[in-house]
């Protein structure tokens, strides 16, 4: 009794003694974070001496090589790129001409050309409005209402009921050749003169029609003149497609327990090309490589291992993500990947946002805590949704355990995605920073754990999982539903 008593007092001893020392690192992290940050900084040269980084592209390819270096001058021992191969494409030409019927003038407006639009296309035909363009916007139209015309619908969402899921702009373009369209022209929801680009593929394969999008002001006009009279819209466009290679980067800080699983934490690197993806997804990706050059700059060596991945070809369907979770299962390595923190415009984190892990609250919360005690702008918060269309996603569907930070972007800078406008002066240096700690500690913590409270789902929880949070239409339509009807 007396031995069991005495081992009893030498592990609490103990455990306090690894609380402690875990409560100095957390501190020592944050103070190199604050103290000797460079994300800011690299970002602001990249998008100074690189522009844009669209896969595909030169940009693409020297972002990559940026990237892949400043891992290495951070002390990562493993650096390494994945490479794939894609089907590129880029803009060349478009104009968008809207009329009456029976003219043939065709005045100009303002357009971006929407990603993966065909090489060649010249399509004039009558304009129909769609709406929000989800499913029973469609359905409440006659298909023959809508082949042979231009579909014009909303990226966004207006005037619905509360709770109504959105679809991707990729979706309701597929919704639209479904129905017969021959063109589509999407209003951006942004307010004003923004324009803004995005993938209008749900594969990241050409699509068959063309497809623009149009400034929010523009498209508030053209729906006041369509309640008028009926219009026609001329839709000229040349693209650039053909394959090409990329490059996944990926630094790895090895476990100290080399039985023990890893945490990929990731984020897309890539950008449209109408301004230079500062913040969609600069910040997402020049954070982890600060975190990465944090932990490197600290020796960190916390019981998993950890891949800091730089995901390419994200905005043109994920392509980088993709391949990534092909090549695990294929060589087995998927496994052992504990958990998948996904990093996307991601700011100022006050919380965490599990997807489909609830029993995990307890177990956050509690890191959450101690980041609150450093930093009490932490307001520590925890959900368990679940949403698609980032680099998440692939990991997802089978069934790793996946996450993000909850935080807090400007509507002026949100206004801003994917469009003309994002560029370095919408970066915020000290909230920038303040992400770096905040993941970096939180991100120490998770990997370190002696265990941690997450579940890999099995096929049929997947789909169920999928189901309870209305992600079944999507994925149907954008065809990675693989479990029938």
């Amino acid at each position: 009794m007396k031995k069991q008593f005495l081992a009893a007092v030498f592990s609490l001893i103990a455990l306090g003694a690894v609380a402690q020392n875990s409560d100095e690192i957390l501190q020592k992290i944050y103070r190199e974070a604050t103290d000797h940050s460079q994300a800011y900084a690299a970002l602001d040269k990249a998008c100074k001496t690189i522009g844009h980084r669209l896969t595909g592209s030169r940009n693409g390819a020297k972002a990559e090589k940026y990237t892949h270096d400043f891992l290495k001058k951070a002390g990562l021992k493993d650096v390494r790129y994945q490479p794939f191969e894609v089907q590129s494409w880029s803009r060349n030409t478009v104009s968008l001409g809207i009329d009456a019927v029976g003219s043939d003038a065709f005045p100009a407006m303002p357009t971006a050309t929407l990603a993966h639009s065909p090489a060649e296309a010249n399509v004039t035909a009558p304009i129909v409005d769609l709406g929000n363009g989800l499913a029973a916007d469609f359905e409440a139209v006659t298909m023959k209402n809508i082949e042979g015309r231009i579909v014009l619908m909303n990226i966004g969402l207006n005037d619905v009921p509360a709770g109504t899921k959105n679809l991707h702009r990729s979706e309701k373009t597929a919704l639209a050749i479904k129905y017969g369209a021959v063109g589509v022209i999407m209003i951006n929801n942004a307010p004003g003169k923004i324009l803004l680009t995005g993938t209008a593929s749900v594969t990241g394969k050409t699509i068959s029609v063309p497809a623009v999008s149009i400034t929010n002001d523009d498209g508030i006009k053209l729906r006041e003149e369509l309640k008028t009279r009926p219009l026609m819209a001329r839709i000229k466009m040349t693209n650039n497609i053909g394959n090409i290679k990329a490059r996944n980067v990926i630094g790895t800080i090895p476990g100290s327990d080399p039985s023990a699983g890893k945490i990929v934490i990731g984020g897309h690197l890539d950008s449209w090309d109408l301004a230079t993806g500062a913040v969609d997804n600069g910040i997402g990706s020049f954070t982890i490589l600060d975190i990465a050059r944090t932990f490197a700059a600290l020796n960190l060596k916390p019981k998993r291992t950890i891949e800091f991945v730089m995901f390419m070809g994200e905005e043109q369907g994920l392509l980088g993500s993709r391949q990534y979770v092909e090549q695990a299962i294929a060589d087995g390595s998927i496994k052992n990947i504990d958990l998948m923190i996904n990093v996307d415009m991601t700011s100022n984190p006050t919380g965490f946002a599990v997807q489909g892990q609830p029993q995990a609250e307890a177990f956050f919360k509690a890191i959450g805590e101690k980041l609150k005690a450093i930093d009490n702008s932490f307001t520590n918060t925890f959900s368990s949704g679940a949403g698609l269309h980032s680099d998440h996603q692939p990991f997802m569907l089978q069934g790793v355990p996946v996450m993000n930070f909850s935080g807090s972007l400007p509507a002026s800078v949100v206004q801003c995605y994917h469009a003309d406008c994002d560029n370095m002066n919408l970066v915020d240096e000290q909230a920038l920073k303040h992400t770096v700690r905040m993941m970096s500690m939180a991100l120490y913590e998770i990997a370190n754990a002696p265990e941690l409270p997450l579940q890999k789902m099995d096929d049929e929880t997947v789909k169920n999982f999928l189901i309870s949070n209305g992600l079944k239409e999507p994925l149907v339509i954008s065809g990675d539903w693989r479990w029938g009807k």
